[in-house]
């Protein structure tokens, strides 16, 4: 587990080196790189920081705009850089790295929707599940919402049986921290369960509230709105009955600060009941899943 996020760390040409005062830090020129170009990938919007660029680098650019090959430029250290907006957490030694690397040149802001919101997303995989499958989308679910202005903290994955014996209670302590450090802002937790998923048939997807949360209620569903619009199935979901009933589930909602809401996904099943079922389509599945978050970040600022 300690070794994972080590992977997502940066490495080769683009090696980060942070300055002390924490306001900016270098990355070295690629064949190509111009300064829009740098800037997207490091996250950053390049009409935004164009200026102090220009600022923190006015001693190495050439004929006001060219980099040079294999020179370090300093880069802001920004708050609504995608680096900073989507951070994934090693929950067991409390530690951070970036969602994205080589991604970010292709993200840029859509919209500031979301400007004010942060979600914590859990990603958990039982036995007999493809383990890339959730982190695939917890990661496109991040994508999307950052680009509406959210923050986002994707907990690293773990399986059914390491989820069981200590990882509750690391989330609870990861999340419960940063929901501390972003007091007063919306903040929502979307734990998603993956069982037995198989690519060849159809996902059924339910999703569970806490009974004694009226913000997890309503989390769960606006999200399950968003599911029923677009179905392949008529399934009829009885809403009342979608409550937390494992003990991974109760402990995090009796434990955690923010309201959560739980996502469980598993393959087609003709006995299944209370499910709707739809194409295990990644990118559409995380689209909706988004479309329904930002509905209850909607409904929200309506009332208030």
């Amino acid at each position: 587990m300690k070794s994972r996020l080590s992977l997502l760390f940066w490495a080769g040409a683009c090696t980060l080196i942070f300055a002390q005062e924490n306001n900016f830090y270098q990355v070295v020129a690629e064949q190509g790189d111009g300064i829009f170009s740098l800037l997207r990938k490091q996250g950053l919007d390049p009409v935004k920081h164009y200026g102090e660029f220009l600022d923190l680098n006015s001693d190495k650019i050439k004929d006001g705009s060219a980099l040079k090959l294999g020179e370090q430029y300093k880069v802001p250290y920004a708050d609504d850089s995608f680096k900073k907006k989507g951070v994934l957490v090693e929950t067991d030694v409390d530690a951070e790295a970036p969602i994205f690397d080589k991604e970010l040149s292709q993200m840029s802001l859509k919209s500031d929707k979301l400007k004010d919101a942060v979600y914590y997303l859990i990603a958990e995989n039982t036995v007999g599940t493809d383990v890339n499958f959730t982190k695939d989308i917890a990661k496109r679910l991040a994508a999307e919402l950052m680009e509406h202005g959210a923050q986002v903290y994707v907990m690293g994955e773990h399986t059914e049986m390491e989820a069981s014996t200590g990882t509750m209670g690391d989330y609870v302590k990861v999340i419960n921290k940063r929901y501390l450090q972003h007091m007063g802002k919306y903040q929502r937790v979307l734990f998603m369960r993956a069982e037995n998923i198989s690519q060849d048939r159809n996902l059924e997807v339910a999703v569970y509230h806490y009974n004694k949360s009226e913000q997890g209620q309503r989390f769960a569903q606006n999200i399950q709105n968003v599911f029923k619009q677009h179905s392949i199935s008529n399934t009829n979901v009885d809403e009342a009955r979608l409550v937390f009933e494992d003990k991974n589930s109760l402990y995090l909602a009796k434990n955690l600060l923010p309201a959560i809401s739980l996502l469980s996904l598993e393959s087609s099943s003709k006995t299944s009941q209370s499910r709707i079922s739809l194409k295990t389509d990644k990118t559409k599945f995380a689209n909706m899943i988004s479309n329904g978050i930002m509905n209850d970040y909607a409904d929200l600022e309506f009332e208030n």
